[in-house]
């Protein structure tokens, strides 16, 4: 009884509290101090006590993050109010459907009230796939994942498999990934097909090593608008580390110094796997029809609204001091403008900026333009919203640099039995057996253009002939001429791009154009603003997901800001969704935090150990007063539970 009337009297504190800092906000606005309404607060809050300490206390945002079992598997109750709320999501690339999924399952919002406004005739925005019967098989890109997408999985253990009646898309992705476990038997070749001999070691000098721990250790603020070649000793970029780094996730010397440390921090639990992508997971098929087509179905399963060829504009702001009300939306539907007016009960999400905005396809004959003007849509709608607040954002960060954030793809197709041997030779598998080929990119370590190809799991479509395979190709330095193809690869077409690639795989010289006309079917894709988001940026140049005094607008994917997690990643689409869905409807349920991997000894001291290729700590070059203070420091740890460790992970 002695607690319960302590938590009322906490409670009644709070209340009192609340109503003392309203009056005199009422009668003396201008004298109040934010210190004095956070004394308040910290006083009324002195009587109340719960086991967790205010584990569960909601931010500033109106969400808190969790982890564990308890909340993933529990369900949230229906917030107050949601049956007279609409929704309005701009694009509908993963992050915007993602959005709608946690309206429908967590926010309990009937499907009818959401609308989904895209401007292509097709949902999926960078997560495509699809046949083009001019032009064959085409796919931008493709999607790695790995356990820890907490809010990925938490979305798609709800996601209906459209293959498999009475078990969803995470079942199906977690049977798939445990029957066939992703792993490369080569990472990168030279001399036109022969093994680099990278044989999963890092290659990282002292200097080098020592440079990733300091830019692990360093606060964000000291890295804002920093190159990477700011922070990173010069022996680093000639490490297999580096190679690795730059291919698999796209990374570029002068990209932002500030998301390599995000990016290290992230994925530290997993650098083990970064020689061998067995850290990986992949879908069955293309990322369109394994993820995009089975949430879309659950979407107009439950009444969803999909609004095609509406190219939005503008969202219009009407500011009251702090307090920011999304009031109108401007759309372009079928070349006719029409406007959308709105209440505080509609919330507006949207996809502000785009990497693949622009994107622009050849085929076997043409190559790819770049395309820079007009910019596209969703840079323009960024511009036009930021331009009515500070807090919206600055989308020049990202797209005035087009030779900084470009680089190209191809979609290549084979037509008969004479380009899978070679593929076999070097991924030492048998590509038609529907199980794993490459386990991730293949990078030619001697490509002027840094050239990258990968086969997953085939068919890759689903539509596929049983004797075609369907793989993809992407170059980093599209502006440098080729080692066959004496052109730089933004001026090849496909047949010139698969040619440059057959070279590369080690096919004789006399034979490549007749391979690459006959027994292939190309597709370039020139992307210009694909790694826009890796440009150095300081704080404020991606909005918040719901910036500060916004009521019923939120941004969602890859320019929104959310904490510690990485863009260019599947999971940062949907934690953006996820958190500005919780936000807008009061949600009360925790957002799964981004996995604390770099706040685990375990995971920090294997990575530590796998970086050094063996080698034990004592094998470090240190000057001789550190070598005294290492001397000391083992004979203090001799016996004790630290020396466990060190011994567990093969570091002494």
């Amino acid at each position: 009884m002695a607690k319960k009337n302590n938590i009322g009297l906490g409670l009644a504190a709070l209340a009192v509290g609340a109503g003392a800092v309203a009056a005199v906000t009422k009668g003396h606005k201008a004298e109040v101090k934010k210190e004095e309404r956070k004394a308040a607060v910290k006083a009324a809050k002195q009587d109340y006590r719960n086991t967790e300490l205010g584990r569960y206390d909601k931010n500033s945002k109106g969400i808190y993050y969790s982890n564990g079992n308890y909340e993933a598997f529990a369900r949230p109750k229906k917030p107050a109010g949601v049956d007279e709320k609409n929704a309005y999501i701009v694009g509908s690339g993963l992050a915007s459907l993602a959005a709608a999924c946690f309206l429908v399952r967590d926010g309990q919002m009937p499907g009818s009230h959401i609308h989904i406004l895209e401007a292509m005739d097709i949902a999926g925005g960078a997560c495509d796939g699809i046949f083009d019967p001019t032009r064959g098989y085409v796919m931008r890109g493709g999607r790695e994942m790995e356990n820890h997408f907490e809010c990925l999985w938490d979305l798609f253990r709800s996601i209906p498999s459209l293959e498999t009646e009475g078990v969803s898309v995470l079942d199906e992705y977690y049977w798939l990934n445990k029957r066939d476990p992703n792993y490369s038997l080569m990472r990168a070749t030279v001399n036109r097909g022969e093994d680099a001999h990278t044989d999963g070691k890092f290659a990282l000098s002292d200097k080098a090593a020592l440079s990733i721990v300091k830019l692990f250790m360093t606060p964000d603020e000291q890295l804002y608008d920093k190159k990477i070649t700011d922070v990173l000793d010069p022996e680093f970029f000639e490490s297999n580390f580096w190679l690795y780094w730059r291919t698999m996730f796209a990374f570029e010397t002068w990209h932002s110094a500030l998301e390599m440390k995000l990016y290290v921090q992230r994925f530290i639990h997993h650098i083990g796997g970064l020689p061998d992508f067995s850290a990986l997971k992949f879908t069955k098929y293309n990322q369109y029809e394994s993820l995009i087509l089975p949430m879309v179905h659950y979407l107009k399963d439950h009444g969803v609204q999909f609004q095609y060829n509406t190219q939005v504009t503008n969202v219009i702001f009407e500011k009251d001091g702090d307090k920011k009300v999304a009031r109108r939306i401007v759309w372009v539907r079928d070349g006719v403008e029409e406007n959308k007016e709105l209440t505080e009960n509609d919330l507006v999400f949207v996809t502000n900026g785009s990497c693949t905005e622009n994107a622009s396809l050849g085929d076997q004959n043409t190559a790819a333009k770049i395309v820079t003007e007009p910019v596209g849509g969703c840079w323009q709608l960024w511009r036009n919203i930021a331009a009515q607040d500070p807090s919206f954002g600055h989308p020049d960060k990202y797209c005035t640099n087009v030779e900084a954030t470009n680089w190209e793809s191809a979609t290549v197709t084979t037509l008969d039995d004479r380009i899978p041997p070679y593929l076999a030779k070097i991924c030492k598998r048998d590509p038609f057996s529907g199980k794993v080929v490459t386990g991730g990119i293949i990078t030619v370590k001697d490509s002027a253009w840094m050239l990258s190809y990968t086969f997953n799991r085939q068919p890759h479509f689903k539509a596929q002939k049983p004797n075609q395979l369907v793989g993809w190709i992407y170059g980093l330095f599209t502006d440098v001429p080729g080692d066959f193809i004496k052109k730089p690869m933004r001026d090849c077409t496909g047949i010139e791009i698969c040619a440059e690639w057959l070279y590369h795989m080690g096919v004789p010289e006399d034979q490549i154009m007749d391979m690459a006309t006959n027994s292939a079917n190309t597709v370039p894709c020139m992307m210009p603003y694909i790694t826009s988001f890796f440009m150095p940026r300081t704080k404020g140049d991606r909005p918040n997901v719901v910036p500060d005094g916004c009521v019923n607008f939120a941004f969602i994917g890859q320019f929104a800001e959310t904490i510690r997690d990485t863009i260019f990643t599947t999971e940062y689409s949907v934690r953006t969704g996820m958190e500005a869905v919780y936000t807008l409807l009061d949600i009360d349920r925790g957002v799964p935090e981004v996995w604390g991997s770099c706040y685990d000894i375990r995971a920090l001291l294997d990575a530590t150990s796998k970086m050094m290729d063996g080698k034990k700590i004592t094998d470090i070059k240190l000057p001789m007063k550190y070598r005294m203070a290492e001397k000391i420091a083992m004979e203090k740890i001799s016996g004790t539970m630290v020396e466990e460790m060190l011994k567990r992970y093969h570091l002494i």
